[in-house]
């Protein structure tokens, strides 16, 4: 590891470390990250946004009481990669200038967590991936997270594997072992914290439907790889299912992105029992999940929260870069057919298929602990006081 990981020791100031925040999502699993250094103390820690997303993550820093240390405030109406990827380059260069953190900490596999390692990789500094080595081994399929990821892996100083599968796609593609940790996904932190502060549900339509007495079926897809043809297949089996069971609601949050929002108007919209929303806060999400019978997405996070509510997940991808959930028992691959999306959601319904095992294969709630342990022991003389996640 190179000398500028090695950080503060005994007498130096305390170690500098940026988390550098782009989207919802990432704003989420970061939060209790953000939370085990401010706990622990002893580092100085800022926050940097991009502002990818913008209400959206201001919502979550708002529930979780973090506030930005920067904020580039780069989103724009119909942006493209190459406009998100010039302005984070240019904005986080000057964060970094200004601050020369010891440690830049990313999470996940978007544009904003791509760019910002590529910034700290050109400043010679170390990087910290959270959620490292997660792949579905097709180039295109999740476009473009699955390079981003990978490429973002590669110049990482620090690993954090959230499993050990995860940590034994990285040992395969030769990054030493000293640089991999296996930690839990911080979105199983970010759950139980939630859990022990209920809120009201915000969104009325979500709020009816969480509190009626019909099953609730909640559906999340907005992926680029399914726009077209394969979106309008899931919601004419998501329509077909409706009228199947008169004693199940569906509740849609509908991604504001036309191609995704279009065709859900236009073939969801006159559907009885099928409810199209706005895009859920973070809590109201949370409490959806708890209330459902049956959840069908395309969304790599949402088959990781799942889970920790013994909901089953019918995943609209035709890999994941998530399996363990699949050997679990607790996922389903089902693609965007519409027939086999169709079958397997009138078979869990019908009562047909096992119930969603109980435990979460991703974490014990404790991953941003481990993150912050691990960073505070390699940035100054303190020893680890954890070790590395294993599954029960």
């Amino acid at each position: 590891m190179r000398e500028a990981a090695s950080g503060a020791r005994a007498g130096s100031p305390p170690p500098r470390i940026l988390s550098v925040v782009g989207t919802r999502p990432e704003a989420i699993k970061m939060a209790p990250v953000i939370g085990a250094l401010r706990r622990r103390g002893g580092c100085d820690h800022r926050l940097a946004l991009t502002g990818q997303h913008t209400e959206l993550v201001d919502q979550v820093l708002d529930i979780f009481g973090l506030e930005a240390d920067y904020d580039l405030e780069l989103m724009k109406p119909g942006q493209s990669l190459y406009d998100i990827g010039h302005a984070c380059m240019d904005g986080l260069r000057e964060v970094a200038e200004d601050f020369r953190p010891d440690v830049t900490i990313v999470q996940g596999d978007t544009a904003t967590v791509f760019f910002a390692g590529l910034v700290t990789f050109f400043q010679q500094g170390s990087l910290a991936h959270v959620e490292a080595g997660l792949r579905s081994r097709k180039k295109w399929s999740p476009f473009p997270e699955e390079m981003l990821r990978r490429m973002t892996d590669t110049v990482s100083d620090f690993c954090f594997a959230p499993t050990p599968e995860a940590a034994d796609n990285l040992a395969g593609e030769g990054i030493s072992a000293e640089r991999i940790f296996v930690t839990g996904n911080t979105v199983v932190d970010a759950l139980h914290q939630m859990r022990q502060r209920p809120v009201a549900v915000r969104d009325p339509s979500a709020a009816g439907l969480i509190a009626g007495r019909r099953r609730l079926v909640l559906l999340t897809a907005h992926r680029r790889e399914s726009f077209g043809t394969p979106l309008e297949g899931v919601f004419r089996a998501v329509a077909t299912l409706a009228e199947r069971f008169d004693d199940v609601e569906v509740l849609y949050p509908v991604h504001p992105n036309p191609r995704v929002s279009g065709p859900a108007r236009r073939i969801l919209g006159g559907c009885a029992r099928v409810h199209l929303v706005d895009p859920l806060d973070y809590s109201d999400l949370v409490a959806a999940l708890a209330r459902a019978s049956l959840v069908l997405t395309d969304s790599g996070g949402i088959q990781e929260e799942a889970p920790a509510f013994g909901v089953h997940t019918l995943v609209l991808r035709e890999v994941t870069e998530r399996p363990e959930g699949v050997r679990a028992g607790a996922a389903t691959l089902v693609g965007t057919d519409r027939q086999r999306l169709l079958a397997e959601a009138t078979a869990h319904l019908s009562g047909r298929r096992p119930a969603c095992p109980a435990g979460n294969p991703y974490g014990d709630g404790r991953a941003g602990e481990r993150i912050a342990d691990i960073l505070l022991a390699e940035l100054t003389a303190v020893p680890r006081r954890t070790r590395d996640w294993k599954p029960d």
